[in-house]
């Protein structure tokens, strides 16, 4: 199984720098997979909890390399629930990729556990019939400190559902469950991997380099 690391954060990074840059990235120093995958985009502003700028992702397996590219800028440009990233931005930015695995049907909506199981939940809409479906990656519900049924009622809501959670409603919807591997990179620690590795720190057009 291929575990997500520091060289496929930085390889998104890099991604993102490139763009900014109008310029190809650097090749990527990982092995080639095909493994469901997501990109994180966090910013940190005055020393501050990491606030989420930008995440999406794929729960259908992608090659990693063409995947981890084309999400590190969908996730960072194309978040809806956000402005697009700015260059500007790139010093208080931190990513963390992830891997998905283990992908398990559970027999009910409290079938997973807070902090190991990602979720993908799919139901019916009792109001129009409408097919919805969302999904948490394995960190979210321990990181806002929900109990099994808040997250459940939090991702319905995340999948367009407006109405009245019941608990036969609640019973109702198909979960599977999933783990995964991550690693987190903050924009210090990719300027500091870069220069050791070759040798100067990322130049990005419009931002003045900070020495970390």
């Amino acid at each position: 199984m291929v575990a997500a690391n520091r060289e496929m954060a930085v390889y998104c990074f890099d991604t993102l720098v490139a763009h900014f840059n109008s310029e190809d990235a650097p090749l990527p120093a990982f092995d080639e997979g095909q493994h469901p995958l997501f990109v994180t985009w966090k910013k940190v502003v005055n020393g501050g909890e990491p606030r989420l700028r930008g995440c999406i992702g794929t729960l259908e397996a992608r090659y990693i390399i063409t995947g981890f590219r084309d999400y590190a800028l969908t996730s960072a440009l194309r978040d809806r629930r956000f402005p697009s990233i700015e260059a500007k931005e790139l010093p208080t930015l931190e990513c963390t990729v992830s891997i998905l695995t283990d992908y398990e049907a559970a027999n009910h909506y409290l079938d997973w556990e807070v902090g190991k199981h990602g979720l993908i939940i799919e139901f019916t809409d009792p109001n129009n019939n409408g097919r919805r479906s969302a999904t948490y990656l394995p960190e979210v519900a321990a990181h806002e400190g929900w109990t099994r049924e808040e997250a459940i009622d939090s991702l319905m809501r995340k999948a367009g559902y407006s109405g009245h959670i019941t608990e036969s409603l609640r019973m109702s919807v198909r979960v599977t469950r999933y783990q995964s591997t991550l690693f987190t990179l903050t924009y210090s620690d990719y300027v500091k991997y870069v220069r050791e590795t070759r040798g100067a720190a990322p130049s990005i057009n419009g931002v003045k380099h900070v020495n970390h």
